[in-house]
């Protein structure tokens, strides 16, 4: 389950400050949110998938921490970021 290199453009256009900011937080938080919604999507169809399913709880656990770290530093950013990616809190 990867995310499509035109999808991955987009939300770094729209969450980086620049084309080419991959390591921001908000990028990042933006990247595994979609990548978070696509394996949900996945486990509707396959209940049993284990295996995937620990990978997802793994990205849940590195968003969680990303997020963190974001309302530590800049709390409106932070705000921002959640309304605008339907995460709730």
């Amino acid at each position: 389950m990867s995310i499509s290199k035109v999808l991955k453009k987009e939300l770094i256009e729209k969450f980086g400050k620049n084309s080419k900011d991959t390591g921001s937080v908000q990028t990042q938080v933006a990247i595994l949110t979609n990548r978070i919604k696509e394996l949900t999507k996945h486990f509707d169809e396959y209940p049993k998938d284990h295996s995937s399913r620990r990978g997802l709880l793994k990205l849940v656990s590195k968003r969680r921490a990303l997020l963190d770290y974001l309302k530590k530093r800049n709390f409106d950013a932070y705000k921002k970021l959640i309304t605008e990616l339907n995460i709730r809190k």
